[in-house]
């Protein structure tokens, strides 16, 4: 019995090990998929998808299909239905595989719009908006860390599940940017896809759809939050801003131990 819950195990890592490979593949080519850099179909790249009303189409059910899958199964109610069929150990790795393929399948069949918006022509301009496309990925990225980088993306929960160790219990925290803002990871996505020196409509298209799904989204998941952690999300969410750091705003009502 031991040997056969060992194996179980092990196959629960391979498998969270292969979900995260999807995932770091995933971002680093929405990295160069958003700044049309190196990867072989971007944003703006590739053969123009028709008429315009198919490609504005088309390109709406891909970002809306991302956003279903990234939202229903994030939901607590579909992770307690979800996971009679599916270990729990490996429910955020195929939460997080299946989100990543969402993605590839968008990048596979987005259809460019290359019609301008917009130009940057002035050097110091363009490279500031640069900056801050690179400043959205680094913020993104170290949210994740502040946090909890391989639970968010699975990795510990396989991993506490081959050495027999109960799951973590959820604990509130706010490191560092969370303090002053309530959604960092989104802040960075944000950043990301609207600083461009040369915006195209397919280009606007992806950011705005993507701005309102995340308007949405946390909407729903500080309901699902303040469920979980009750007075304590609700003075937080008083205290530190949705997405934009302010003067003034700032949580205090975390002891500096959990920081």
């Amino acid at each position: 019995m031991a040997g056969l819950a060992f194996m179980t195990g092990f196959v629960a890592v391979l498998y969270g090990i292969i979900a995260y490979g999807f995932t770091l593949v995933a971002l680093l080519y929405l990295i160069g998929f958003t700044g049309n850099l190196v990867v072989p179909k971007s944003i703006d790249s590739g053969t123009a998808g028709g008429p315009l009303l198919q490609s504005v189409t088309v390109d709406i059910l891909l970002i809306g299909l991302f956003a279903l899958q990234h939202s229903v199964m994030a939901r607590p109610d579909f992770k307690r239905w979800w996971t009679r069929f599916v270990p729990p150990a490996v429910e955020r790795s195929t939460y997080v595989l299946l989100a990543s393929l969402a993605l590839l399948f968008l990048y596979w069949q987005w259809r460019p719009i290359p019609a301008l918006v917009w130009s940057v022509q002035n050097p110091a301009a363009a490279a500031v908006l640069d900056g801050i496309f690179w400043l959205g990925w680094v913020v993104l990225v170290a949210s994740t860390f502040l946090l909890s980088h391989f639970e968010l993306f699975g990795l510990s929960q396989v991993f506490a599940r081959l050495f027999g160790q109960a799951p973590a219990p959820a604990k509130f925290r706010t490191p560092l940017l969370y303090r002053r803002v309530r959604h960092p990871i989104y802040l960075g996505i944000l950043l990301a896809v609207w600083a461009t020196p040369a915006m195209t409509v397919g280009h606007l298209l992806f950011a705005g759809a993507i701005t309102f799904y995340i308007l949405i989204g946390i909407q729903l998941e500080e309901h699902d939050l303040i469920q979980q952690f009750g007075d304590q999300y609700r003075r937080y969410r008083q205290q530190a801003a949705m997405l934009i750091p302010l003067p003034g705003r700032k949580f205090t009502g975390q002891n500096d131990a959990d920081v």
